[in-house]
């Protein structure tokens, strides 16, 4: 049994856990949330001396609910890549800190590979091979997970996040940020076939359509031409069919590519992970057609869908149970590809 105490700060969510392999011990969330709305967004400044000023009372407080001492401790582990860099650096140094202070191996976590470890915390008999439909603000990606560390990205969004393009829609629609949570209350007052929106298939140069590459930038695009159009006319805005037309087509477009990604490579199980896996159309829609496959599909708890620092204890937990640790001279990464996982460790004898 492995014991990890693990930090997440990649963004606007300081984050403090720790994971007993797949068991949740103790996890704590301070949200930036209130700060960053009066900004419309994250200003990554901001987020990361919010950071610095709650992590310390975090590590105290997840220590003292887990009512563990440090020798209980087997590694320290933090996010380090992808992420804001000042953020993810604020997270780093306190999980190297602690790791040189009490003598810990320290462990740097990919923040994708957290998320698809957030389904392990309520599953734990979920093992590979298995498809990730990884959705968030800064990703979307359908991801062939066939082992700890060893991952094939299969398809992407070729421009827009499928979250960051929710934000967008909930600007156009002056619902404020963050805009996710927002569509999915009022879509669901609304008519999601009142207006058909674009699916955003992405082109291949010899004909035909990508069969799991996205495109989010389209269906924006189309909802703000639209609200001009119906603002021009001197109608009010019909926020809720608005939003429910536009959360059905990004999770029609999402399901149909999950559930052909799924068959085509003989998967039986989708996990789904990321901020925009709380998203109750997405969830309807997806169980309903996997439901129709035969394919098994996994939605972690609500409280695991949005950056937590329990996903990324549990992944630091299995890989320092098969002795993989990262250097102290590791760095942040604003960008690292989840297939270069494995660059973030070496390997103990």
């Amino acid at each position: 049994m492995t014991t990890v105490l693990s930090i997440e700060t990649s963004c606007d969510e300081t984050a403090v856990a720790i994971v007993n392999n797949r068991k949740v011990c103790s996890s704590v969330i301070a949200s930036q949330i209130p700060i960053h709305t009066q900004y419309g967004g994250v200003v990554p400044e901001v987020a990361s001396r919010q950071h610095l000023l709650t992590i310390t009372p975090l590590i105290d407080r997840v220590i003292q609910e887990a009512d563990l001492d440090w020798s209980a401790i087997d590694g320290i582990a933090a996010t380090v890549a992808p992420g804001l860099v000042g953020a993810l650096m604020i997270g780093m140094s306190a999980a190297k800190a602690l790791a040189i202070l009490h003598d810990k191996p320290f462990l740097g976590v990919h923040h994708l590979e957290g998320h698809i470890y957030a389904s392990y915390l309520s599953a734990p008999e979920l093992e590979p091979p298995f498809l990730c439909l990884l959705v968030s603000g800064g990703h979307t990606s359908l991801i062939h997970v066939k082992d700890c560390g060893v991952y094939t990205e299969l398809g992407a969004t070729r421009d827009d996040a499928a979250g960051e393009a929710f934000d967008k829609v909930a600007r156009l629609l002056d619902l404020g940020y963050p805009g996710g949570p927002k569509i999915d209350r009022f879509a669901a007052q609304g008519n999601p076939t009142l207006y058909p929106l674009p699916e955003g298939n992405i082109s291949l140069p010899g004909g035909g359509f990508h069969p799991y590459d996205s495109s989010f930038s389209g269906v924006k695009t189309a909802v703000l031409r639209l609200t001009q159009k119906l603002q021009a006319e001197g109608k009010e805005l019909p926020v809720a069919d608005i939003a429910a037309s536009f959360q059905y087509s990004v999770a029609r477009s999402l399901t149909k590519r999950a559930i052909a990604c799924a068959s085509d490579y003989g998967l039986e199980t989708i996990v789904i992970g990321g901020g925009v896996a709380a998203n109750r159309g997405l969830r309807d829609t997806l169980a309903a057609a996997a439901s129709q496959r035969g394919i098994k599909v996994l939605f972690p708890p609500l409280e695991y869908c949005t950056d937590n620092a329990a996903m990324i204890g549990c992944a630091a937990a299995e890989h320092l149970s098969r002795g993989h640790v990262s250097p102290l001279d590791l760095g942040v990464q604003s960008r690292l590809s989840i297939m270069d996982v494995m660059s973030l460790y070496q390997t103990t004898a």
